[in-house]
């Protein structure tokens, strides 16, 4: 079992930055690549980030994302963050993590396995 805790979530201007934080329990974290997702009113979840098991050496982004998110990992503190800058009002949503023991971080498309309660993230113009 794990379980995941979001925070940094909050109000923020257009331009600005935010890093959100996850934290997870288990002793196994290492074994688990981590993602990051977010659910705008009205609007499907949709895919943000993922950062491959173990060492992390692994990355891949959303198109929407890329070049202004950045997924990272602190094995030693069982934490998973999302650097977010440059903000747009459309990135305005709530931001879960999220937890699977697969390797392969794009095909077949992952399963997670745990999900995190999320945090609410607004972006003002």
């Amino acid at each position: 079992q794990m379980q995941l805790v979001e925070s940094g979530g909050g109000l923020v201007q257009a331009g600005g930055s935010l890093r959100l934080s996850c934290a997870a329990s288990g002793r196994t974290f290492s074994s688990y690549s981590l993602g990051w997702f977010r659910q705008a009113p009205g609007k499907e979840r949709e895919f943000i980030a993922v950062i491959s098991r173990s060492s992390g050496a692994s990355t891949y982004y959303a198109d929407s994302v890329k070049g202004r998110f950045t997924i990272s990992r602190d094995n030693s503190k069982n934490m998973v963050y999302l650097q977010m800058n440059s903000l747009k009002p459309e990135d305005t949503a709530v931001y879960y993590c999220a937890a699977g023991s697969f390797y392969n971080l794009r095909y077949p498309p992952p399963t997670y396995d745990y999900w995190g309660q999320g945090t609410q993230v607004t972006v003002s113009s």
